[in-house]
């Protein structure tokens, strides 16, 4: 690209920083849970149909994607479950096209007491960071999305390929918002999604699965506690086993590219336990919620199945749970991991525009966490660049988000997008809606 260009580009970006960091707590404000986004969806579309975008606002339609290989099993409503997409055409279509990504649901935030610099949803600016939750995963990474645009647009120019932004839910859980998006038609020759990873590109990651274990118990007073099976107490025995489980996987890591130098690339986690009716009354009941991460290549349902019958196999021997044996519900993610092929354009083109905006060389890595990129790279055959700012403590107290950072992995956006789309003088007529 032309440096004269690269420079305008940036200097966009750095006029447009302060809007787009109010834009991006105006965003952290909406307590956007699983089941609570579309109030922050509809603010989205709003701002995107401000911006002159045909913008669609789409339910989840679970009917359309359930016989899809990447679809995840879920036990919710969908009816409030809304992706938004905002469409820029071109007008000659020289270039290459682009998907935008991004993930507007967030994960509880816990006890409010617990966090220290300000309330969750109260976005809070101290020093270089951003404070809030989904202010790094990824609220930051839905503004950097647009504003990389708007820069554009500052200095008269707009992609000359066609661009869809979208803002999806259900990342955070099953991945079905951007299987959604892919079943309603939209690809394209490559997408971004600047999740927090800290101004990296992402190599490969897991997949996941979510599960519940339903494990019974036999209840007696606590009088003749003795004579009694408490499922509570049985459950541990069933998390034990699923630990063992874990570790076998993780032996298996030396058989999977870019995993085997992966410290731990297996996490399993009991995130949510539920049990018991009565303080006085031996538990009858136990519910754990739980995760466990796959390698890419694996067929979640061969892992699934594994997960089953080893819980039947060491468990057959105990002097309770082998006559009532748990039961394994799956409930959430059921997601194959991925591997972003090295040498694609897309990622030649992302390396030159970070080491404009950032004075540095794009630097790869793996990662253990869920990520939607899956979607793209394995069921549209598309690059997916991962590739978004610095963040800490996401998914736990005091979320933070580096706004020098935000910054930085704007520009480089912003400049991957002239160079991937091309320019062409803007359309302002379109522009204005």
């Amino acid at each position: 690209m032309d440096e004269q260009l690269a420079q305008k580009i940036l200097a966009a970006v750095e006029e447009g920083f302060e809007e787009q960091i109010g834009f991006t707590e105006d965003l952290i404000r909406f307590p956007s849970l699983r089941g609570k986004e579309k109030p922050a969806q509809e603010f989205v579309h709003k701002a995107l149909e401000a911006r002159g975008y045909a913008v669609e606002t789409f339910h989840i339609d679970e009917d359309k994607i359930r016989d899809h290989p990447g679809f995840s099993p879920v036990a919710v409503d969908y009816s409030d479950a809304v992706n938004v997409i905002a469409t820029h055409e071109p007008r000659e279509n020289r270039g290459r096209s682009l998907i935008l990504n991004g993930h507007m649901d967030v994960v509880p935030e816990g006890p409010h007491d617990m966090w220290e610099v300000s309330a969750p949803y109260e976005p809070k600016r101290e020093g270089d960071w951003l404070y809030g939750r989904g202010g790094g995963d990824m609220k930051a990474g839905i503004a950097a999305n647009i504003f990389a645009l708007d820069a554009l647009r500052r200095i008269g120019l707009q992609p000359a390929a066609k661009v869809h932004v979208q803002s999806v839910v259900e990342e955070e859980c099953t991945g079905n918002g951007a299987l959604a998006c892919l079943v309603e038609g939209y690809t394209a020759d490559a997408a971004i999604i600047p999740e927090p990873e800290d101004e990296m590109l992402v190599r490969a990651n897991t997949g996941v699965l979510w599960f519940e274990v339903n494990v019974s118990g036999h209840p007696v007073h606590v009088r003749e506690a003795g004579t009694g099976a408490n499922a509570i107490e049985a459950s541990f025995r069933v998390i034990e086993s699923l630990k063992r489980l874990t570790e076998a996987w993780n032996a298996e890591k030396a058989n999977y590219p870019y995993f085997e130098d992966v410290d731990h690339p297996i996490n399993f986690n009991v995130g949510k336990i539920e049990g018991g009716d009565w303080a006085s009354t031996v538990a009858a009941w136990c519910k754990l919620s739980c995760r466990i991460a796959i390698y890419p290549g694996d067929d979640p349902k061969d892992r699934a199945a594994q997960i089953e019958a080893h819980l039947a196999r060491e468990l057959a021997d105990d002097p309770f749970l082998g006559n009532r044996p748990p039961e394994v519900i799956w409930n959430g993610f059921f997601a194959r991991g991925y591997v972003l092929e090295e040498g694609t354009d897309a990622e030649k083109a992302l390396a030159e525009a970070h080491r404009a905006a950032t004075a540095s060389e794009l630097k790869s890595f793996v990662t253990p966490g869920y990520l939607d990129a899956r979607v793209f790279v394995i069921y549209a055959g598309m690059p997916c660049l991962v590739y978004g700012p610095i963040t800490e403590n996401i998914h736990g107290f005091d979320e933070r988000v580096s706004l020098s950072s935000i910054k930085r992995v704007t520009g480089a956006i912003a400049l991957f997008i002239a160079d991937w789309c091309g320019v062409e003088p803007i359309d302002e007529e379109a522009a204005n809606g």
